[in-house]
């Protein structure tokens, strides 16, 4: 029997002619186009991105903002609305509520970004983000934000919370032994991050610390960052309902 791909994907589904609402997917690309721009758009910059007509593109521009998923700009541009958050904020409301305690304590003591992952299929999914109250410079990173589970310290802090598989990355290993797991450059050009695991009975998390390396930490800095980081995951997990 196979076994079942992390995050719970079993394989590919039977895919039967009409299942698929094609007005939804179009919606739900039209958010993800407006995560990825980070900016406010235009009708006629989605209707190209999604390559439709632009009447198309402003009857479901008009159905999200009536549900108040995206908003308008005082220029008639679009950006994301204020009720994704809520609706994020439904998403594990246990985990996210255990986390948030001691991400803050994690992100002000090492003045660097701290953020939840969740797996989803084969990507590794930003649940929560909670920034340094007082720091010169930090990075910002939304939720939502999602990546390869095989690429950057998150997603092989992921990996590591289930047993090893075939073919598993080495630092996958590593993190599984340590706790931890570091990477540079692999999700953002020039960022490093560590993560280590959360586990529970609703399956695994993570949370990392995002950060520039410049100047690079030396490799006791890092073995400290990991170590801080394992204890707040340490930390939620004795706090998860």
């Amino acid at each position: 029997m196979t076994e079942p791909a992390p995050g719970g994907d079993r394989g590919p589904r039977p895919d039967f002619p009409g299942t698929r609402s094609q007005t939804l997917d179009r919606g739900i690309r039209v958010l993800e186009i407006l995560h990825e721009a980070g900016a406010p758009m235009t009708i006629a910059g989605l209707a190209g991105e999604l390559k439709v007509h632009r009447s198309i593109i402003y009857r479901i521009l008009r159905t999200l903002e009536d549900h108040r998923l995206v908003g308008r700009t005082g220029e008639g541009s679009y950006e994301l609305g204020l009720g994704l958050p809520v609706l994020a904020r439904g998403v594990s409301p246990g985990l996210q509520s255990a986390a948030l305690p001691a991400m803050s304590l994690l992100a002000n003591e090492t003045g660097k970004t701290a953020f939840l992952v969740v797996p989803s299929g084969g990507e590794a999914i930003t649940l929560l983000s909670v920034e340094p109250r007082q720091s010169v410079a930090h990075i910002a990173y939304a939720p939502g934000m999602r990546h390869p589970l095989e690429q950057g310290a998150p997603g092989m802090a992921l990996l590591s919370a289930w047993p090893p598989r075939q073919g598993e990355r080495p630092e996958v290993a590593r993190a599984r032994e340590q706790g931890w797991a570091y990477s540079r450059s692999e999700v953002l050009p020039g960022m490093s991050s560590v993560a280590a695991p959360i586990t529970s009975t609703a399956g695994p998390a993570a949370v990392s610390v995002v950060y520039l390396e410049a100047p690079a930490l030396t490799p006791e800095e890092r073995a400290e960052l990991g170590l801080r980081v394992r204890a707040a995951a340490r930390e939620i997990m004795l706090d998860l309902p």
